[in-house]
């Protein structure tokens, strides 16, 4: 079964953003869509919303009218399911409960033709137990769209226990036809995206219960260091604490509370607190009228310092070493553990360990760690802790070089990975679980996070750029010094670590 002919008929149900944003879709891509909404006047309401929306798009000059026009001419409003009967394809995008979605797609499948494919747009309701009362579960699937549906590129097509084979195929290659990025998922909790993208939120979460940072450093470090959108506090604000809060408890709920996705007691105040974010004025930030935007903290120095020596410093550092030596540092470069030493004080890439654990280790005086950047050429600012027992006039002379080339320095209390290693390395297990678990393929577990939450690299791609062996002592350490389940590595990491080989491989 390939794609849906454009001859084929789109039903959509449900006029709200997300219903009307996926008929939006079919409809631009050419086919005849009926949209439908049980409050009356909502779907014709909605339809007017679109040609709003497309008029803009031809006002700035991104779109032309005779495609607008066309969208429109596709688009029919219905007042009755019934009037639905006729269709190939029904996507369902309607409230997210398991009952009320039920007793409509039974209504369906008695109303609708036989070779009909029947698909919920759900983002947390098992498709195996959607379908689980349909006569025909095997023509029932998930079209996972994300918000909005005409900007978003992915979709998760998400197959149940009874799904069949041409069923999928025939939905991948429909969305893909629409102009959409699919990928292929199970049906379990959270598909890829809302498992996978939990580490990404808990950890900024955790970090800030543990007063590492406050919610604007934390979230400058995952832009500007990390090369994300948004940082988590942003994004939470963006989303709505109500929604995203929900969600974790889902998918914490649906693993038998596995720690890795436990809520945090932060987000749930703020949610009883009814500051849900950007949509209630006050979240992790006010957005009031007046309201100042908190400052990022950033450590300054008086230190002057004119040369560094690398000691074996692993290729992660070239981008950083060569802007110092574009702004005149000399750099000395010789064999080593993986050092960078700037007078008396001795940097090093996180490992996993709190710096006063690793320089009591190591036996190292004057300990300063780095926190991971995506790209050290490119990055504008960088974390750092230091061990308890490192002098004052070493983390100056630190910040006084990391500042030559460039980045601005933000402090981060003593805490195991940072900011940005331990958000990537817990995003890179998180994935990893899902692919051992076949829940999706390496490849469409990195496409998910880079086309549904605009990650600047799959997980995946980066635990192979980093290296497994890093990923792993890093969850290890990690683990070791929270004492927690949470940071367990994941057998595929240690699997491909052992073999000698890569996720991407």
């Amino acid at each position: 079964m390939a794609a849906l002919p454009l001859t084929a008929q789109v039903a959509v149900i449900g006029a709200g953003a997300m219903g009307a944003g996926i008929a939006q879709v079919a409809a631009q891509a050419g086919h005849p869509v009926l949209l439908y909404d049980n409050r009356p006047g909502a779907a014709a309401q909605a339809i007017g919303d679109i040609d709003q929306r497309l008029g803009r798009r031809v006002a700035t000059g991104k779109l032309a009218d005779s495609a607008r026009q066309a969208c429109l001419a596709n688009l029919q409003a219905c007042d009755t399911l019934a009037a639905l009967a006729d269709a190939h394809l029904v996507i369902e995008a309607i409230v997210e409960q398991l009952a009320v979605k039920r007793q409509v797609f039974g209504e369906l499948e008695a109303l609708c033709r036989a070779d009909c494919l029947l698909v919920s747009n759900t983002s947390s309701l098992s498709i195996t137990t959607l379908a689980a009362e349909l006569k025909h579960p095997e023509r029932f699937a998930g079209l996972h769209f994300f918000n909005p549906a005409p900007v978003m590129p992915l979709v998760e097509v998400v197959s149940g226990l009874a799904t069949a084979p041409d069923v999928v195929a025939s939905l991948y290659d429909s969305a893909r036809a629409w102009g959409k990025q699919p990928v292929h998922t199970r049906s379990t909790p959270g598909f890829i995206v809302n498992r996978v993208a939990r580490p990404f939120y808990a950890e900024s979460l955790r970090l800030l219960q543990e007063g590492a940072a406050d919610c604007a450093t934390l979230d400058a470090l995952l832009r500007e260091a990390g090369g994300f959108a948004m940082g988590a506090f942003e994004l939470t604000d963006l989303i709505g604490h109500d929604v995203n809060y929900a969600v974790t408890c889902s998918v914490f709920d649906a693993y038998y509370q596995d720690m890795r996705f436990q809520p945090s007691l932060i987000q749930k105040e703020l949610v009883d607190a009814g500051r849900l974010g950007r949509k209630s004025g006050q979240g992790f930030y006010d957005y009031r009228e007046g309201a100042q935007r908190p400052r990022v903290q950033a450590l300054g120095s008086d230190a002057v310092v004119t040369h560094c020596v690398a000691e074996g410093l692993p290729a992660l550092f070239d981008g950083l070493l060569t802007r110092l030596q574009d702004q005149g540092v000399a750099v000395t470069r010789r064999p080593g553990n993986g050092v960078l030493r700037c007078g008396d004080a001795v940097l090093a890439l996180s490992d996993g360990r709190m710096a006063s654990q690793r320089a009591h280790d190591q036996g190292v005086q004057n300990l300063v760690l780095l926190d991971l950047a995506l790209d050290f050429a490119t990055a504008t600012r960088v974390g750092i802790s230091w061990a308890n027992n490192t002098a004052p006039t070493a983390v100056a002379q630190a910040v006084a070089l990391l500042n030559r080339a460039g980045l601005t320095v933000s402090a981060l209390g003593d805490s195991p990975g940072l900011c940005v290693l331990r958000t990537v390395a817990m995003l890179a297990n998180e994935g990893a679980d899902a692919a051992l678990q076949g829940v999706a393929s390496v490849a469409d577990i990195d496409l998910a996070l880079r086309a549904g939450v605009n990650y600047p690299r799959g997980p995946l791609a980066w635990a192979d750029t980093l290296g497994l062996g890093t990923v792993v002592t890093v969850l290890e350490n990690l683990q070791a010094a929270y004492g927690e389940e949470r940071y367990r590595p994941s057998l595929l990491l240690r699997r491909h670590l052992a073999e000698g080989s890569r996720l991407h491989d």
